[in-house]
């Protein structure tokens, strides 16, 4: 979904023109960048969090070079999603791995064998 979609599903609800719910779509997310860049959390109950990790500074390397280079320390946006979210994207919940007996031939569920 791109924020033009969210866009259309704001001026769809009401009576709204695309203008009002672009200005609607546009405050909420300048505010959470805002609270973000006060270092602040956002919490919508049901969706979830964002707030900011620090990252401490290292030493990378140039993939093409492989040069050391320094990477100073930094904060980035980092989002928790709610239970419900979590839930509602994975309704059946988290399947624990079936332990298999030595000896037998597992089944890879994601690459299974060719009929």
């Amino acid at each position: 979904m791109t924020k033009a979609d969210l866009v259309d599903k704001v001026t769809a609800l009401g009576d709204l023109t695309r203008r009002d719910a672009e200005i609607i779509v546009d405050t909420l997310f300048e505010s959470v960048i805002g609270a973000l860049k006060a270092d602040d959390k956002v919490e919508i109950r049901g969706f979830g969090s964002f707030r900011t990790r620090q990252r401490n500074s290292r030493i990378g390397r140039n993939p093409k070079t492989g040069e050391r280079v320094d990477v100073p320390a930094k904060r980035v946006p980092f989002f928790k999603p709610s239970k419900e979210l979590r839930d509602s994207v994975n309704p059946n919940g988290v399947r624990s791995v079936a332990r298999v007996a030595v000896g037998t031939n597992p089944i890879d569920p994601h690459h299974p064998p060719a009929m």
